[in-house]
């Protein structure tokens, strides 16, 4: 899956990610209209698969809703602050300020991240002059983790068992949006995919990379556990 086309202006950081998210309106709609009804799968979808001989692990119990304050995806280089942001006029969410390309979007009026459901992550992919916050998203690969800090002080830790691109004319809401499975606490992170289409203005698809609670932390013991480890790594180099 390589990484989407650079941008030739300002106006390819509105258009891929707001596409998505106002389908997300049109889904909560859709939902509220229809409930019980499951939405059709439509396919075309490129995905990721699991690493053969790497089972994943189980899932965590949700935790107390907190508020998102920072994501990392280590693997990746992802290391950002979350934003909260709502839905526009039209329906969609408001992505993060386009002076911080480097901040992530957590749609407030949903799922907090931890808590049982799906809760949604959005980030641009890139600006006019650079790569933004989501631009390697789709290099992530299962099994590789996510940690979300919460204003409750626990380390939300997340492990990726899907990466997707959803095309524009084969998008599945319920597949982007929706929980995989009750009763478990699940996070989607979204941005831009594909190609640019210079006629349109919008990119061709969208990157969605979803991934389950496996474990909680406190903040402590997370800065504890990267403080021994840089200690270890740098006693090693010592000894070498």
């Amino acid at each position: 899956m390589s990484a989407p086309e650079r941008p030739a202006g300002t106006g390819r950081l509105l258009t891929g990610v707001t596409w998505a998210v106002l389908l997300l309106g049109l889904w909560l709609w859709g939902r509220a209209a229809t409930a019980g009804n499951s939405a059709p799968t439509t396919g075309d979808v490129a995905a990721v698969g699991r690493p053969l001989g790497a089972p994943l692990p189980p899932a965590h119990d949700p935790l107390d809703g907190a508020a998102p304050q920072r994501v990392e995806i280590p693997s990746i280089g992802i290391d950002a602050t979350v934003v909260r942001r709502g839905l526009d006029g039209e329906g969609a969410i408001e992505p993060p300020p386009f002076a911080t390309p480097g901040a992530v979007g957590w749609y407030g009026e949903g799922t907090e991240p931890g808590t049982e459901g799906a809760a949604l992550f959005v980030g641009h992919v890139d600006t006019e002059t650079e790569p933004a916050v989501f631009y390697g998203l789709s290099t992530a690969r299962p099994g590789e983790k996510i940690r979300v800090s919460r204003d409750d002080g626990k380390v939300a830790e997340f492990t990726i068992d899907d990466v997707q691109v959803f095309t524009r004319a084969r998008f599945d809401a319920q597949k982007a949006y929706g929980p995989r499975e009750d009763g478990r606490a699940e996070l989607r992170l979204i941005t831009c995919g594909g190609t640019y289409d210079r006629t349109s203005h919008t990119y061709t698809a969208n990157v969605v990379v979803s991934a389950y609670l496996t474990g909680e932390k406190t903040a402590e013991r997370t800065a504890e556990k990267e403080t021994g480890k840089a200690g270890a790594e740098s006693a090693d180099r010592s000894r070498a």
